[in-house]
């Protein structure tokens, strides 16, 4: 195996040589560029100076690690100019990589891989050479349209806030039909609710499209406007995140969701947490939907059988090979219809129940991937080789962090496995290759998915199981990023008493330095603890000299 061990510090020293001292010996800066342009380089050349001329010694960075096979050449290229401004500032290059929770560079490969929800028993009919989905049964949302009413007071909802109030029946705006529902005078509200519920029933472990169209003036937040399915325990089923501008003319907020071993599901659509402005709805609708997004590896079978008969169909005998041309983890698409092929053993007008499993984005896009899937940590172990060569770093970040999707499909089910144990095989894994590449490596990772103050426990999002005693399952010369500041001391007290090394992610884009003056209290109360990070998700190095000068100068 080839190696370039790339040394950034002079006389480096591992982090634990240094345990207790008053300035911590990791202090380091988060940084994310795709090193697609020069101009990336270029600041990162300024960060980099900023951080030495002010105590940093370490960037974590993050750029595409774990999709080198597929980066361009020109990459590379920049790859070496940062090599060698970090090597003059004397600034050690740390590469975060192996996200399952974020699973992007994965999905770059093979969208396949993404985890799968199960559906069960689809209804598909069949009419001349293919069979098309048909919801069973449909479903029934009343008053869809908003025109029904008394007053401000809906028919056919459960709740609407304040009618009257907060929300009216208004037949002058509306997308079609005779009247929409508006909302205003929200920001009076403590909690900013603006909402609308419906309960309404569906068929356990079945794919779902809501839609609704949105109409905004001057709403404040964007991000308060919402569009939830929960279960009666208030589980979200649909974590999506629409995204409604201030103002805009009406546009369309698509998204699904599997309804798991739910029968029925309540349906909400408003704001929740908005301080001004308006917004109308209208045209709510729910549908049943067939084979979108449906996924194809061999931890996601497809199953096709006669509803009457209980014959099971043969993929490449009796129907062609299935997959949805357009997967992208979104709802805006229909999924394809069950090819037949000459000779098939399918009749004309056969009710058809199909079982397969689909993929979802979770918020923005995030779409988590199988842990369980071999072919993952194929790629995985290539891009270890690579980084390995083109960086021989020291140290090695892994992104395991908010993995919101997982153990419903067969490849995580014939493992017999918890959730936790799952996640801390698929950790230990990546440790060993990295180890493999690098013996005297150092391994950090992420917190949250180890720690039951945050992450690692039962109902966290599309989840089936628990992460439960996840950090019973991984090396214990791990070291641990902490980035929870809320729970930043039980948090730090976990693992130290676990006996792992830890570090702070702190700062997260406030206009102080009140997180990493907290962090800094909470890790002087703690053994092993290694240092600090300044984080930030929004390119916010403002406060990274006085951050430099807090971390290094105690």
């Amino acid at each position: 195996m080839e190696r370039a061990y790339f040394v950034a510090l002079v006389g480096l020293v591992t982090c634990g040589a240094f345990a207790g001292s008053a300035v911590y010996p990791c202090r380091w800066v988060y940084v994310s560029r795709g090193l697609h342009k020069d101009s990336d380089v270029a600041e990162i050349r300024d960060i980099v100076r900023t951080a030495a001329e002010h105590g940093l010694n370490g960037m974590v960075l993050a750029t595409g690690w774990d999709r080198l096979d597929l980066q361009p050449q020109h990459f590379f290229g920049r790859v070496e100019q940062v090599k060698a401004l970090c090597q003059q500032h004397k600034v050690e290059i740390i590469p975060i990589l192996f996200s399952a929770g974020y699973g992007g560079s994965v999905l770059a490969h093979d969208k396949n891989l993404a985890a799968g929800i199960p559906v069960r028993d689809a209804l598909f009919v069949v009419k001349g050479a293919e069979a098309r989905h048909v919801p069973d049964p449909p479903v029934e949302v009343a008053n869809g349209g908003f025109e029904e009413f008394k007053g401000h007071q809906l028919k056919g909802y459960r709740f609407h806030d304040k009618p009257g109030e907060v929300s009216f029946a208004d037949t002058a705006v509306f997308h079609s039909g005779k009247a929409s529902l508006r909302f205003e005078g929200f920001g009076g509200d403590r909690h900013g609710h603006a909402r609308v519920m419906q309960e309404v029933a569906v068929k356990p472990h079945r794919c779902y499209r809501v839609s609704v169209w949105v109409k905004t003036e001057g709403l404040e937040p964007t991000r308060a406007f919402r569009v939830q399915v929960l279960t009666e325990k208030g589980r979200a089923l649909a974590p999506f995140e629409p995204q409604a501008p201030a103002t805009s003319d009406w546009r369309e907020v698509v998204l699904g969701f599997n309804s798991l071993e739910y029968d029925k599901v309540r349906l909400y659509i408003g704001a929740w947490g908005g301080r001004g402005g308006k917004f109308w709805v209208d045209d709510l609708k729910v549908e049943e939907v067939g084979l979108a997004n449906v996924l194809r590896r061999p931890g996601t079978p497809v199953a096709v059988r006669g509803e009457a008969s209980g014959t099971i169909y043969e993929e490449g005998k009796d129907f062609a090979p299935m997959a949805d041309p357009k997967l992208n983890f979104r709802f805006d698409h229909d999924g394809p219809p069950i090819k037949l092929l000459p000779g098939t053993r399918i009749a004309e007008g056969e009710r058809l129940r199909v079982s397969y499993y689909h993929g979802v984005a979770i918020n923005r896009g995030q779409v988590s991937v199988c842990m369980g899937e071999p072919k993952l940590y194929e790629i995985w172990k290539e891009q270890v080789r690579l980084v390995q060569k083109h960086l021989g770093p020291n140290r090695w970040l892994l992104s395991m962090d908010e993995v919101r999707a997982g153990g419903s499909c067969e490849a995580c089910k014939s493992r017999k496995m918890t959730m936790g144990e799952i996640l801390g095989n698929c950790i230990t894994r990546q440790f060993q290759m990295i180890r493999e590449a690098s013996p005297k490596a150092e391994v950090l990772c992420w917190s949250d998915m180890l720690d039951p103050n945050h992450n690692a426990h039962g109902d966290y999002y599309l989840v089936e199981g628990d992460f439960a005693g996840s950090w019973q399952h991984v090396p214990k010369d791990l070291i641990i990023v902490c980035w929870y500041y809320d729970k930043r001391e039980p948090s730090l007290a976990h693992f130290s008493k676990l006996g792992f090394k830890t570090l702070a992610g702190a700062y997260y884009d406030a206009d102080t330095l009140g997180n990493p003056k907290g962090w800094l209290e909470a890790l002087d109360k703690t053994p092993g603890a290694l240092g600090i990070m300044y984080t930030t998700w929004q390119n916010k190095y403002q406060l990274l000299a006085p951050f430099g000068e807090l971390v290094s100068k105690r």
